[in-house]
This record gives structure tokens, sequence and C-alpha cells, in this order.
């Protein structure tokens, strides 16, 4: 008998509403208030969000590796004895394990530990790991792998079936998680309404496909699922995408029903801009001017995106744009996602604006109170303004009195509700909406998450950027690189030094770096060498960049924190340790901190070898092109058919199955159906919107 609750409002049992799709997740075995709480941190509140809580992944624990085939970067059921564990002390505490299969030895080391634990791991029993691989010093080693420990090897069998892995939260386990979906797919298999047929979608029903996904029993169906052409992932991809575009149109749509200042100074604004730049604009800066000119002149808002990679030149499209509002008696924001990369804007639009006689105002969250006062009674005050700041400038306390224009600079940390959100800061009218970005987004991918705005691209670099060189060396070489970067800061230039762990995990990152730095003082003792990390107060890692950038230091060492960053003309040297363990995507921002002056600059990639095939590609992509759209597209063939259900977050768009890149094919024809459906189906349109992406109405009400 399934047992009864009390609900959260202290409903007695008899109260418990029967159980179907649109049931409260609390009502289900295994979940109760609690748990209920942490689901919603999850975007689960009904029964039926369990359903489309799809997984990140799939792990085949379905049949042991002997170490003597273990290849790095690859993930790996192995089975062995334990020949060895001890607890050895260097940076910190780490507990090592070594099991043998009697085809090798595979180490294992724990960073985070307990007593009963390095207990539990007695040499002679069996245990049984899944992890991913890596090259060790000593061999093949795994880094905090899942195990299971026992008295015989027979205890210890691989699993039948494909391991579903679900995003997870804090106490909530994979265990509970597949028993709470599990119930979620029995009320599924009668539910009507999952069931009906989707106009223009073939595949297997909805239902039939969920099943499928989170319980793939057969041999079959896991080697399709693995190689990802199942049916029913493509219908469920399919699915996904469709909502999306609809969704987009639905906010694209009521975005430009509103209207807009018309802002007829666009036009002159290039020309004036164009008179007070020291360099000329490139083509590409040329055709992008041109379309938002003729975007801001219109009654309805503009919502483009622009995108250029590092350097290319979007700072003067925005320039323009916020000076066409400021000509036209209005008022015009730009923020960026950090106070530092606000400042860099503020100085350099100072300059520009500065010829012109016109003053930017500066607001972020640690100005003085009487300083963040005055810039807020400018805004509010009927007068032309343009302001520069961090996401403080669209605070709610912050009041624009006619804003016309809002720029926004990095748009992958900016996402869709924050773009509906800035609606409400042009009062009667909607604002003029800018966004820019600096990371690569193939054009189907753009179709997919940004299909509310319109894209235009700057593919072409100023003249003079000399381009980077990359080169790829082995750690074993680091002597010469050391000896390479002091020739360089003797002649007055300056270092990036990047040093990344296998875990992601901000603590030992930051340690990393902290003794990268100590060691790097000590081989280098002439250089003034500065640090940032991820667990530095914002007040110090601003001042070690300010620092740096000013000069003050020759050498700064990092953690990827520097992803997005200030620029620093003089740094022509960008160093990354174990480089082999980043993706493209962070290794091409990473090398875009170096290369802004006129000077040569290099980026050297330092690797520890031996390298798995997929590492050894991504490095030679890197070393083969600083193309950023050609990287984003290997980035794309490399992860191949390894990677089943990749998760990509987009802005607050999270999909859960498709992959716009990957189903590129998918999305022309998705396009066509969600415009019909939006004239055919309106009632349809909306159901789907909510069973993939989230509230309809987030979307059509703006």
């Amino acid at each position: 008998m399934t047992e009864f609750r009390r609900s959260r409002s202290g409903a007695s049992p008899a109260a418990r509403p029967a159980l179907s799709l649109d049931t409260e997740a609390t009502f289900l075995k295994g979940a109760g208030p609690a748990v209920a709480q942490r689901l919603r941190g999850l975007g689960i509140l009904r029964v039926r969000d369990l359903l489309f809580h799809l997984p990140l992944r799939y792990e085949d624990r379905r049949k042991h590796q002997s170490v003597a085939r273990l290849r790095p970067d690859e993930d790996a059921l192995v089975l062995g004895r334990i020949v060895a564990t001890d607890v050895r002390i260097a940076r910190r505490r780490v507990l090592r394990v070594v099991i043998d299969d009697g085809t090798g030895g595979l180490s294992l080391r724990f960073f985070h530990f307990n007593e009963a634990q390095r207990k539990n791991l007695i040499e002679g029993h069996w245990m049984q790991v899944f992890g991913t691989v890596r090259a060790g010093t000593a061999g093949p080693e795994m880094v905090h792998p899942q195990y299971r420990v026992a008295d015989s090897a027979e205890a210890l069998q691989p699993e039948r079936d494909l391991t579903p892995i679900y995003p997870l939260t804090t106490g909530i386990t994979q265990q509970r998680m597949r028993g709470l979906i599990e119930q979620a797919l029995r009320l599924a298999a009668t539910d009507a309404e999952l069931a009906q047929a989707l106009p223009g979608l073939d595949g297997p029903p909805t239902p039939d496909a969920l099943k499928v996904i989170h319980r793939p029993h057969s041999d079959e169906d896991a080697r399709q699922l693995l190689e990802q052409r199942h049916p029913a992932q493509r219908r469920l991809v399919r699915e996904e995408l469709l909502a999306h575009q609809l969704g987009m149109r639905l906010l694209r749509s009521r975005l430009k029903s509103h209207p807009a200042h018309r802002l007829l100074a666009a036009g002159d604004a290039v020309a004036e801009l164009q008179s007070v730049l020291t360099f000329s604009c490139t083509g590409a800066q040329q055709r992008v001017l041109a379309e938002t000119a003729a975007d801001l002149q219109r009654e309805h808002p503009m919502l483009r995106l622009v995108q250029g990679d590092v350097g290319s030149g979007k700072t003067v499209i925005a320039a323009a744009a916020l000076l066409a509002a400021y000509r036209s008696g209005l008022q015009a924001a730009l923020v960026a996602p950090t106070e530092l990369l606000a400042e860099q804007h503020l100085r350099n639009l100072s300059q520009w604006f500065g010829a012109l006689g016109i003053t930017p105002l500066f607001l972020a969250n640690r100005m003085k109170k009487a300083e963040r006062a005055a810039v807020l009674a400018q805004l509010a005050a009927d007068q032309p303004a343009i302001v520069i700041g961090t996401h403080a400038v669209f605070q709610e306390q912050v009041t624009f009195s006619r804003l016309a224009l809002a720029v926004v600079d990095e748009q992958h940390r900016f996402g869709v509700q924050q773009r509906i959100a800035l609606r409400d800061k042009g009062g009667t009218r909607a604002p003029h909406q800018l966004i820019m970005s600096a990371t690569p987004i193939p054009r189907t991918l753009a179709q997919t998450v940004y299909a509310d705005l319109d894209v235009s691209v700057i593919d072409e670099l100023p003249p003079g950027r000399t381009p980077v060189v990359t080169v790829v060396l082995s750690n074993e070489r680091r002597d010469e690189v050391l000896r390479r970067i002091g020739e360089a800061c003797a002649a007055g230039r300056q270092v990036y030094w990047v040093c990344t762990l296998i875990e992601e995990s901000e603590e030992l990152d930051a340690e990393a770096a902290e003794a990268t730095a100590a060691r790097l003082r000590n081989e280098l003792p002439t250089l003034h060498v500065g640090l940032v990390h991820g667990r530095m107060k914002s007040a110090d890692k601003d001042a070690q960049m300010r620092a740096f950038k000013d000069g003050i230091s020759q050498l700064l060492v990092a953690t990827t924190v520097i992803e997005v960053g200030v620029d620093v003309p003089n740094a022509s040297i960008m160093v990354i340790e174990n480089a082999e363990r980043l993706g493209l995507a962070q290794l091409h921002q990473l090398r875009g901190r170096v290369g802004r002056g006129a000077q040569a600059s290099q980026c050297v990639l330092l690797y520890q070898p031996p390298m798995g095939d997929i590492a050894r590609a991504r490095l030679e992509t890197m070393r083969s092109t600083t193309d950023g759209f050609a990287i984003a597209q290997r980035d794309l063939e490399l992860r191949g058919p390894g990677e089943l259900l990749g998760r990509r977050q987009t802005g607050d768009i999270g999909m859960k199955l498709a992959d716009p890149m990957r189903d590129a094919a998918l999305i022309p024809p998705l396009q066509s159906l969600a415009d019909r459906w939006l004239i055919e189906h309106p009632a349809l349109a909306r159901a789907l919107i909510a069973r993939w992406v989230g509230d309809p109405e987030r979307y059509a009400q703006v």
C-alpha cells in the first residue's frame, strides 16, 4: 500500500491527492517536504517535471576493463585486489590506494577522506572502481573514483544495464533520483495528455521515448543510445528544439510588439564616432554598424546579438549605439559581468566620448553612498545620459527617466530572464537591446538559443593585430619556458601563467595557484609575481589585476578566473599548465588574453605526457588555428558519440537532451513547424513550452 504523508501545509493523510503527473513531487514515495524542497532547486515541482529531468550522460558499467587496456581520458570500470594503501602529505593529505587485476596496477587518489574510509580499504580485499583514467607518473590512475569493496571478486559484479547519471543537488543521491523517476514513469504510461500526437513530429510516443531514455534495458537500446541514434532520442530532441523555437518566437513577438524610441541620430552618430577614433573600422565593423543603425531608427526595439572573436572590435559597435541614444536626447546603459571589465569599458569610452564633450556615468555595487546617490539622481532626471557598470545598473532601485538602449557585454552571463527584465526599465517604451559575446557561437546554436535575437558577426580582426603563435610543449621542457619568460620580462614584457587541476574545486585550484606562485617566485626571483584565484576577495582580486595592468607585476599566476578579463596590451605570453585538462572553448578564451597589442605574442600549452587521443587533438587544434568559430566546430567534432547527453547551459535555458550544434540539420524544418504551431495549435505550443522549458507566460506576457 502506498504510504501517506502529511503535506507541507499540514493537511491530514486523508487529504493526500491521488497521484498524477500534476501532483506535487512531495507526495511521491521517498520524497516528503524536505526532499521536495531540494528538488525545487532543480526546477522539479511536480511529478511531470521528473520525466523531463533527463540524464546528463550514461555510464557503462556493464563490463570490467583490464588495467593493461586502460587509456587516458576514458571512463572505465575496473576490478582488482588492493595491494597497497597509504596516506601521503605534500601540500595536503592524500589517500593513495593501488589495486592490481593481474595485468597491471591502477593508482587511486582521494583528497577528501576520513579515517573510517581509510580503514575499510584493506590490502587483500577486492575493489571495484569507476572513474576517468588519467596518466600518472607511475602509470594509470583515477582521482576520487566511485568504488565498492568486498571480500571476494564474485561479490562485485558489473551492472546489467547502462547507468543513467542525473543532475543532482545537495541531499539528493543518484539512487533516490532514480527511484522518484521510476514512479513518474509508471504514471506517465497512462497519461493521455502526454501520449497525444504532436503534429509534424514522428517517432515513438513521448511516454515510450522517455522510458527508453531513463531505463535502457536491451543491448540494442544501449548501443543506439551511446551512438546517439536511438529513435527515442531523436524524437525527444525534436520536441525540445521545437519547444525552444516556440518560446523564443513568443518572446521575440511580444518584445517587438512594444514601441521603442526611434533613434534618428543613429546614422550621424556612426560618422561622429569615427571622426574621433584613432583607427579605421574594418569592413566587418562597418557592416555591423550599418545593421545596428538601421535597427535603432525603427519604431520597435532592436534585439541584436553581436558576436565576434576576442579583439574583433565589438566595443566600437556599442559606442556608436550609445552615442545615438545620447544624441537623441535619451539614456543608454552598458553592462559588463565584472566591475573590472566595466571599468575598462569606462576608460575606453571616456576617451572617445570625452573628445565629443560627453562624460559617461559609472555605477557599481562598491561605490560610496554619496557617489551612487548622485548617479541615481542623474539617471532619474529627464536628461540624456550614458551609464556604464555591472548588473547593478538593472537593480530595482535604479530608475531611468528615458532608457532607450541597453548594451550587455558577455551575453553568456546574461540570460533570457534578464533580457525580459530589461523591458520594465524602459517605462512605456521598450529599450533597444544590443547583446555582445566573444564566445564563438556556431550559427545553428545561435538559431536555437538566441532565436529571439538578430545575429551580426564581426568576422575580421583589426589591422595591426599580430596573431598569437601557439606552441605545445611537454612539461619536461618547463625549464626552457622559464628561461624564455625571464628574457621576455627583462625586455619589458608581461606574462600570464595559468594553472589547472583535474578536479573542479575552487579550494584545490586556489592551493595549486598559491603553490605555483611560490615556486615561480623562487625560480624567477627578479620578477614581481602576482596571484589571482577564485577564493580571493573581489577587492584583492581586482587589486592584483590592476597591479598587473599597471606593470607593477611582470608575471601573473592565475586560475581560469581570468578567462574573461581586462585588456593588458603589454602581456604577450600566456603559459597554460596541464593544458590537456581544459576544453577547446576555455583554452581559446584564455589565449585571447594575449595578442591584444602590436608586439608578437605567444601561447605556451604545457602538457603532462602521455596524452590521450582527444586531448592531443584539442591541443593540435589550438596550435593550428586562432579562428574561434573553427575551434567551436572542431570542439563539436571531438566530443563524438562517447558523450551521450552533453548538458549545455545557455543563459538560463538548460538544454536537457538536444545539442543545437550536433542537431543542426533538424533546426530549419523545426523553425517552420514552430511558425505553423503558433497559428494552428497555440494551446499545444504553450503545453510543449511548459513541458521542456518552463512557464510559457514568461515569454508570452512581456
